[in-house]
């Protein structure tokens, strides 16, 4: 089953995006406000692929919400709707969890077109058809059968797209990756975003993985290019 959590305070909008959610194929739970949405993420016991979230309402604002269903989970697919253009509110909301934002206003394409985009890469967490294989990078070490990454042993709370990132860094060890690779793999062909997100998902990485994130030793940067991953730093 496709379940999409909606939460967006003015009613004109939310009923246009589960329309077209529902006409996509998804089953949609849709509420006005944060509370109501985190009261509706627990009253199914966190049974939702994906949640897409308003940022400006009244009461728990989107962040809030965005804050307290990552804490809860780690595989839900998270999308922040935003009226606003301000590159900070794209960062906050990526920084604290979120997988992607879309911009209002927005058309029936696009919206769809992200939706589905964060599903395939939640249903690829849930699944466990191909074969489990372990990579390893000096104290790195990626579980694809548990989709888990840890550090001298000690497993790095990730979410999915910090996972997939990981994955693709150990599958190119000391491998440069330019910025549209990265999009392209982790994001897909038809992402619609800035491709900003990738540096803000690398600085977001960075923080979980690295001793000093100011100072990496294993995500370089690959100045105007994109990224590499140096598993075996000293």
């Amino acid at each position: 089953m496709k379940k999409i959590l909606v939460c967006e305070d003015e009613d004109v909008i939310r009923d246009f995006v589960v329309i077209n959610l529902q006409r996509a194929g998804y089953t949609v739970v849709d509420v006005g406000c944060g509370e109501d949405a985190l009261r509706a993420f627990d009253e199914a016991n966190g049974n939702f692929d994906i949640a897409l979230l308003d940022i400006m309402m009244p009461g728990i604002d989107g962040f809030q919400v965005c804050k307290a269903l990552r804490a809860k989970s780690n595989t839900i697919g998270i999308i922040m709707l935003t009226a606003k253009t301000q590159e900070m509110d794209k960062v906050n909301g990526l920084m604290i969890g979120a997988d992607d934002y879309v911009t209002k206003p927005f058309s029936p394409s696009e919206l769809v077109a992200r939706v589905d985009a964060i599903y395939r890469r939640v249903c690829m967490s849930k699944s466990t058809a191909q074969m489990p294989k372990v990579i390893e990078s000096g104290c790195f070490r990626l579980d694809q059968k548990s989709r888990t990454v840890s550090k001298n042993g000690e497993i790095i709370d990730l979410t999915q797209v910090e996972y997939q990132i990981m994955e693709l860094f150990l599958k190119n060890q000391n491998v440069a990756l330019d910025r549209n690779q990265i999009l392209t793999e982790i994001w897909g062909d038809n992402y619609f975003g800035d491709i900003k997100i990738v540096d803000v998902n690398i600085r977001r990485l960075r923080m979980k993985v690295e001793e000093e994130p100011s100072n990496p030793k294993y995500i370089s940067t690959v100045w105007g290019y994109g990224y590499k991953w140096c598993g075996t730093a000293e």
